[in-house]
């Protein structure tokens, strides 16, 4: 696998923006890697870096190699765990990005079904939003996204998504904790925790703000569920979250905003378009669309 590992230098180099950094990170001497730079440029009959003061960049024929490489190790990890399925036994690695929604409740559940069944499998979760969870899975850093409010990119094929009514959030003993549904014009004058702008929940509130505007008491902005759990039962106020976080304790109390005042928002799931994942990837990425159908049904 000689070659699989000069191309995994040519990445590590360009993320470090140096072959000394590089080096230091491979374990190997800057003398050697630079001399596995020299002779892959030889090879491919053009520099791949431009050479700086400070240390190494790529160029554009640097930046279609990398993204070669990238794809590479992309099918390397599927035809790993299609033969790992040969032998019987399941291996491989799923990368998951995902607002934190979903990082409450939902997805630690599924993982934690599909590993009882194949526990080899590794799973990398990271917290990402719309946009950068659509980047991430352009440049290959993640098999799978979900994201809530909006898509944006043409390269992510949504393949099943889920209704989700925004609901506020109260301590049990609040003012509101008795209400069934609840007009936005009502939070009028309670200190208010709301989700960071780069949320697809704050985005969908603002919509509903720009169409009806109102003076709210804004104390905090977040997108910790840590955070507004802990911090509703120390003062009256209130916060928002949607469905799929689940269950946020037994001191706190959801309530459905009207209708008439804010839409659904739409939770994604999918990966980019045209590729074809790893197995391990592909079976979970199922797993989860069944399970998101089973939660969360089209309204009749």
């Amino acid at each position: 696998m000689r070659v699989l590992s000069t191309l995994r230098y040519i990445e590590i180099i360009s993320q470090e923006g140096s072959i000394r950094r590089a080096a230091d990170r491979l374990a190997i001497t800057s003398t050697a890697l630079n001399r596995r730079v020299l002779a892959l440029e030889e090879e491919l009959g053009y520099p791949l870096f431009e050479r700086l003061p400070s240390g190494v960049r790529l160029n554009t024929a640097g930046e279609i190699f990398v993204d070669f490489v990238r794809r590479q190790f992309s099918d390397f990890e599927r035809v790993k765990s299609q033969i790992s399925d040969l032998a019987g036994f399941r291996r491989g690695h799923v990368s998951i990005g995902c607002p934190p929604e979903v990082m409450e409740e939902f997805l630690p559940e599924q993982i934690a079904l599909y590993r009882q069944n194949h526990p080899g499998v590794l799973f990398n979760v990271m917290r990402q939003y719309g946009t950068e969870a659509e980047d991430a899975l352009n440049q290959l850093e993640i098999d799978i996204a979900m994201t809530f409010e909006p898509v944006t990119s043409p390269h992510f094929k949504v393949l099943a998504t889920a209704l989700q009514r925004v609901l506020v959030v109260v301590a049990d003993d609040h003012p509101l904790a008795d209400r069934e549904v609840i007009r936005m014009r009502e939070l009028v004058g309670w200190k208010m925790i709301i989700p960071s702008m780069k949320t697809g929940l704050r985005r969908l509130l603002q919509s509903s703000l720009l169409a009806h505007p109102l003076p709210l008491d804004i104390i905090a902005e977040t997108d910790s569920f840590g955070f507004i759990r802990h911090y509703l039962i120390n003062e009256e106020a209130i916060s928002f979250t949607i469905p799929v976080s689940g269950s946020l304790g037994q001191r706190l109390k959801t309530i459905p905003i009207d209708r008439r005042d804010l839409r659904d928002g739409v939770l994604h799931i999918g990966q980019l378009k045209d590729r074809v994942l790893p197995v391990a990837s592909a079976k979970f990425l199922n797993d989860l669309m069944v399970a998101l159908e089973r939660q969360f049904p089209d309204p009749q």
